[in-house]
């Protein structure tokens, strides 16, 4: 039995390296955003960047550790065998979840996956103890958890999402008023001055972060009284501003800052202690010597200044996200083997052991955490769902018009309205010079770009990047000097959104779009919280019924649940590359967009009659999986027209003077396109629905009939698939001339229902089907003859 909880030891192990995988797909975004979306430097220096800071962070995140050990929970109720029961139910859950968030996309926090799976199951192992015990009663569960620390954890993230999003907006606000959009062109003493503003900020930041629970942070700086052990205490309250009864009380309060000793009577400033008592005298010499090194950069070597403040807030907070998120992918198993560690060495039972080892601190070997590094910067690298999630917050906070992921809902709409009352109403009380210097200051140059180049834009300028990692590193450095918990990932995204509010890049057309892309992703955040907790939970409670086996029951489904999502991802990757996606026109020239729109046209014909064919083919089997994702597949394409109608407004600005007539034949073609998707939306939802609601199967009559209309629609979009592929435009004259023949031959089979309606038909349901899917192709085949003829007309 003995040899199960080292068989978990290295199950745990096993689950930190995915674990960190995983964690870190997701919470990559919270450094490399910025970076990305303003373009400021190239995607491989971003990496490199964040690549340093990520190891140099997993070298100093050691004291970390203790959220894992005894910050939830307090050890010492727990037995060893409990504890084990608590680590693997945490890991097993966290890393299922972080992966499910990851194939969304969505940015979540780690620290708040954490937190609530080791909530849940401690909370799940400590009612089955207080059940077991006649003794107990529900009131007693605040002996086992740890709810001053647990509660201020929740408490401080869920604050830090208030605080990010209004700080964010505020100093992007005044940033921009000082810097207008025009800040490139401004003096050279301003983007000095901005310089030692935000790399002061930043590197203070940093420096908090690297040497906090180092032993750096314990070096003696500085020995603030030497006047013995009489006035020790009396001295100390009136330096603290405190009343301190004792020297021990005094001790442990000031441990982190101060070094003290009652038999010594001294009293020695620590590194850390230096840095979070001098903060006015340190970020005022930072200011100036920052701001004098700027002007020097900026003067005389030409370095871009907001370039380095990106590439150094890069650095801050890949070395902080490492530093402070590390202790959620491998804190639980690093306690777990230490907890192992412990009982091993003492003898006892594992059901007799009890854990205050764990209310100790202990540090954890370097070489762990490097190696724990160095997978994050693997991942970094070589992860898809990683960039699959930054893309998430990049398109939220882009400027301008983006394709749009989440679609409006009435809160987003209640949002954007209730925001538009408050702007006019601000408009109205606000003097009119004021609100002229406003608009001035945000005016958006005109930008004279190449045709066709639009979309090299960056998301985003490289103020509103330095700002979004100034800020984010500001709240973390302020949190962190308070010993406030706070999630990085909230922290990081509310900035991005308030600076996004702030900057105006949310306008009329996206704003309903974006807000309700920021209300998802934080009821994505309490989804975290919620299912982290009752999982965790769940697993626990299932482990400690079922022993060794259950464990290894969950262990196979979370590793299935795993490949099963890997597989699903990379089969949907892989689909859309090989998917003949519709592309939206570039070309300013009527010949150039005739030659796009064939690409298109073939591009459609083909998909379209994929998905005629296996709607058919569906409903003759009765295949309700086969039609779903026919149902999926034309929502998709119909998705892809209607972003091409979307972009209407930009061709059309695009197009030369000469060309202005090409607009025409353009939305006439997006408009036969669009008919011809409508009508397959209602032949694959037609189908589906009376296959699902499980009406009688279509009579071996109208089967037969509509397989042949299948097979001749089917050589039709044959020969206009080739057509346009082999740009052969003379061939469109013979497939048009066979129009009649088609429709002649769809009119035939509804005249065959009719009079079997009247004979021997039974079923109202499939007469109701049949007659739709009749109608509706007659209509696919009228709105793809026009749209050929629209093409025959302008050819040429």
């Amino acid at each position: 039995m003995d040899n199960i909880y080292l068989l978990m030891v290295v199950a745990l192990a096993i689950l930190a390296i995915a674990d960190l995988v995983v964690g870190v797909s997701n919470d990559a975004v919270n450094f490399l955003n910025s970076a990305i979306g303003s373009k400021a430097v190239s995607f491989r220096t971003i990496m490199i960047v964040a690549s340093i800071g990520i190891a140099a962070g997993a070298v100093f995140s050691s004291g970390l550790m203790e959220v894992a050990r005894k910050g939830i929970f307090n050890p010492g109720e727990f037995y060893f065998d409990e504890i084990m029961i608590i680590f693997m139910a945490v890991m097993i859950t966290d890393i299922l979840l972080l992966d499910f968030f990851n194939t969304l996309g969505m940015p979540t926090s780690t620290t708040v996956s954490i937190v609530f799976n080791l909530l849940g199951a401690a909370v799940s192992i400590a009612l089955i103890k207080i059940g077991a015990d006649q003794g107990l009663t529900f009131s007693d569960l605040g002996n086992y958890i740890n709810t001053k620390t647990a509660t201020k954890i929740i408490s401080g993230i869920l604050l830090s999402v208030v605080i990010a999003f209004s700080v964010g907006a505020i100093v992007q606000f005044i940033t921009r008023l000082l810097l207008s959009y025009n800040f490139q062109k401004k003096a050279k003493w301003v983007g000095a001055l901005f310089g030692g503003i935000a790399l002061t900020a930043l590197l203070y930041f940093i420096f908090m972060k690297g040497i906090k629970g180092t032993n750096y942070a314990k070096a003696i700086v500085d020995i603030v009284y030497n006047g013995g052990p009489e006035g020790l205490l009396d001295w100390a309250n009136t330096y603290f501003g405190s009343a301190y009864e004792n020297v021990k009380e005094l001790a442990k309060a000031q441990k982190d800052l101060f070094k003290i000793d009652g038999d010594a009577g001294t009293i020695k400033m620590t590194l850390r202690g230096f840095l979070e008592t001098y903060v006015f005298q340190i970020v005022a010499a930072g200011f100036a010597l920052w701001s004098v090194l700027s002007y020097i950069l900026i003067n005389f070597f030409k370095v871009n200044i907001y370039k380095l403040i990106i590439i150094v807030g890069t650095f801050g907070l890949a070395l902080a996200f490492s530093g402070n998120d590390l202790v959620n992918f491998i804190g639980v198993p690093i306690a777990g083997w230490q907890s192992y560690e412990a009982w091993v060495a003492s003898g006892v039972p594992a059901a007799e052991f009890s854990m205050d080892v764990l209310a100790k601190k202990v540090d954890t070997p370097t070489l762990l955490l490097l190696g724990s590094g160095i997978i994050m910067v693997l991942t970094l690298w070589f992860s898809k769902k990683a960039r699959y999630v930054a893309d998430t917050e990049i398109n939220l906070s882009r400027e301008g018009e983006a394709k749009e992921r989440f679609k409006p809902n009435f809160l987003s709409r209640g949002v954007v309205r209730g925001t538009v009352l408050i702007s006019q109403g601000l408009g109205i009380i606000t003097p009119k010079p004021a609100m002229e210097f406003i608009e001035k200051r945000f005016t958006k140059p005109v930008i004279d770009l190449p045709k066709n180049k639009s979309y090299e834009m960056p998301a985003f300028d490289m103020v509103r990047a330095a700002v979004n990692l100034m800020v984010a590193g500001v709240l973390i450095s302020i949190a962190t000097s308070m010993g406030l918990p706070l999630s990085t990932t909230y922290v990081t995204f509310m900035v991005a959104m308030g600076t996004s509010l702030a900057d105006r890049a949310w306008g009329t057309e996206s704003a309903v779009y974006r807000v309700a892309g920021v209300l998802n992703v934080i009821g994505g955040w309490f989804f975290t919280a919620i299912s982290a907790f009752v999982a965790a939970a769940t697993v626990a409670f299932l482990i400690n019924l079922g022993g060794p086996i259950m464990i290894a029951v969950l262990l196979l489904v979370a590793v299935l649940l795993l490949a099963r999502n890997t597989i699903n991802y990379r089969k949907r990757v892989k689909a859309e590359k090989a998917e003949d996606s519709l592309k939206n026109s570039e070309s300013s020239s009527v010949q150039g967009v005739i030659e796009e729109s064939a690409d298109n046209i073939k591009s459609f014909v083909n998909r379209g009659n994929k998905i005629y064919t296996s709607t058919i083919e569906s409903l003759v089997k009765y295949d309700l999986i086969a039609l779903k994702k026919s149902k999926k597949g034309i929502a998709k394409l119909d998705e892809e027209v209607e972003e091409l109608r979307d972009n209407i407004f930009y061709f059309i600005k695009n197009l030369d003077e000469s060309s202005v007539g090409a607009s025409n034949f353009y939305i006439n073609i997006l408009g036969y396109l669009q008919d011809m998707s409508q009508s397959l939306e209602y032949i694959t939802k037609a189908s589906h629905k009376h296959v699902n609601n499980n009406h009688k199967k279509l009579r071996f009559n109208q089967i037969k009939d509509l397989k042949e209309i299948e097979e001749q629609l089917n050589e039709l979009f044959g020969q206009i698939k080739k057509a346009f592929s082999d740009r052969d435009f003379d061939h469109i004259d013979t497939i048009i001339n066979e129009k009649q023949e088609l429709f002649n031959k769809v009119n035939q089979k509804i005249d065959k229902q009719v009079s079997r309606t009247r004979t021997e038909e039974n079923s109202p349901k499939n007469t109701t089907l049949y007659f739709g899917l009749l109608l509706e192709t007659k209509d696919l085949i009228t709105a793809t003859m026009n749209l050929l003829e629209t093409y025959r007309e302008n050819k040429s």
